[in-house]
């Protein structure tokens, strides 16, 4: 009898999961942080309100801290009774206490066996999570595993503080896990360089992008962006009034992608430099330089192309315009 329960819990298990693989199947990719769920977990009372979060997780592949920085979309628990109750993210400090640093919108289990919840909370590589419940009489799924361990602190945590646990049990696993969506990151840039103008359209390579909800040139969104997969995205660079480098970044909800010598966009721009004096092959040359090119070229009485030294131009040193914009001269002699 004990093992057609089991049997069916597994089951129930399984089908939870493949059921919300295919509703999910087109967001991001996740990584999964705290407990296996395994099935031989039994509800237990939290006994008063306190935050139960685990510590040691021996199942091969358990993440016991999240193992990237980002953003906890779901959590799932088993055998939860009662609530509603808040997911909990804890920073361990070294010193044997954790940092709570924020903890999730309240849910109520629907019934009994697998329960997933949607969340947007931030985590940071190396926290963990803890559950907090409502009442005394709340109950969540704990299972006897060889080599686990979990640890409670009474009261919960007001968000910010650092407290050390109450205390622990060994042999014990709470049914607690949840996915965490990594922050986007930028590896690579095609184009590298386009015109103040704006208008490239820039290949975006990286990590994560699934619902990016920005994209930015430096402080100024790109005029347009597509997500193409999780690794690329095709943006429209935005017009600019500065020539230079700027970082790429991606925003979703796991965070803004940090900044890094993969992401440099440069803006190409015309910026007019100083030739007055100039020989006109020197003028020539700085006004590549600038990304200019040289206009009409005017010559006063006596001048000549190669003798004469500039008198005047046209547009003024210091002015930004478009690349390949033509610099009309005046020589004299």
């Amino acid at each position: 009898m004990k093992r057609r329960k089991r049997n069916g819990l597994v089951a129930m298990v399984a089908a939870s999961a493949l059921a919300l693989f295919a509703a999910t199947g087109a967001q991001a990719a996740t990584v999964t942080v705290g407990s296996v769920l395994p099935p031989g977990a039994a509800p237990k009372p939290f006994e008063t309100v306190q935050t139960f979060f685990n510590t040691a997780l021996p199942e091969k592949g358990a993440n016991l801290v999240s193992p990237v920085s980002g953003a906890i979309v779901r959590w799932r628990v088993l055998e939860a009774k009662g609530g509603p109750f808040r997911l909990r993210v804890l920073r361990p400090n070294g010193s044997g206490a954790y940092t709570a640093v924020g903890t999730s919108g309240p849910a109520t289990p629907a019934g009994p066996g697998l329960q997933t919840f949607t969340a947007n909370l931030p985590i940071k590589a190396g926290d963990l999570i803890g559950i907090d419940p409502t009442a005394a009489s709340d109950e969540i799924g704990v299972a006897e595993v060889a080599g686990a361990s979990f640890g409670f602190i009474f009261p919960p945590p007001l968000d910010g503080a650092t407290v050390a646990p109450s205390g622990s049990k060994t042999g014990q696993e709470i049914a607690l896990s949840a996915e965490v969506q990594p922050a986007p990151a930028v590896t690579a840039l095609s184009p590298q360089s386009g015109s103040i103008a704006g208008g490239t359209t820039v290949k975006i390579t990286g990590t994560d992008f699934s619902a990016a909800s920005e994209v930015k040139f430096g402080a100024t969104p790109a005029a347009s962006f597509t997500v193409i997969s999780e690794t690329e995205i095709t943006a429209v660079t935005p017009r600019v009034r500065k020539n230079g480098p700027v970082d790429v970044t991606v925003t979703t909800l796991a965070g803004v992608s940090p900044t890094t010598q993969n992401d440099r966009f440069t803006y190409k721009a015309c910026v007019v430099p100083q030739l007055k004096n100039k020989k006109l092959k020197v003028a020539k040359r700085r006004l590549t330089r600038a990304g200019c090119k040289l206009g009409k070229v005017k010559k006063r009485a006596g001048a000549t192309r190669k003798t004469g030294e500039v008198a005047k131009q046209s547009p003024k040193r210091g002015v930004t315009r478009l690349p390949g914009t033509k610099v009309n001269v005046t020589l004299e002699p």
